[in-house]
């Protein structure tokens, strides 16, 4: 992912919660669902959460209570189903 979105919430609702309220703003914004979001570790609080449409990894260089969404880049040559 190259370009996202820069999203914050701090909170006390789950964070599957504010994911999904991160995606539909930008949904809303971009026009496209996004499929990836990048947390700090520290929001985690064990496993990481598995959201059927956008995955989620950690990224110590996103601020704890930030979200980073975007669309993750396509491998060059890979196709992308129709």
């Amino acid at each position: 992912m190259n370009i996202g979105m820069l999203w914050f919430d701090n909170t006390p609702r789950d964070l599957t919660v504010k994911i999904r309220q991160a995606a539909e703003y930008y949904q809303k914004k971009y026009g496209k669902h996004p499929n990836l979001c990048f947390v700090h570790p520290s929001m985690l609080s064990g496993e990481i959460p598995k959201l059927q449409d956008i995955q989620v990894r950690t990224a110590p260089t996103v601020l704890p209570g930030h979200f980073w969404l975007g669309v993750e880049n396509q491998p060059e040559g890979q196709l992308t189903p129709s």
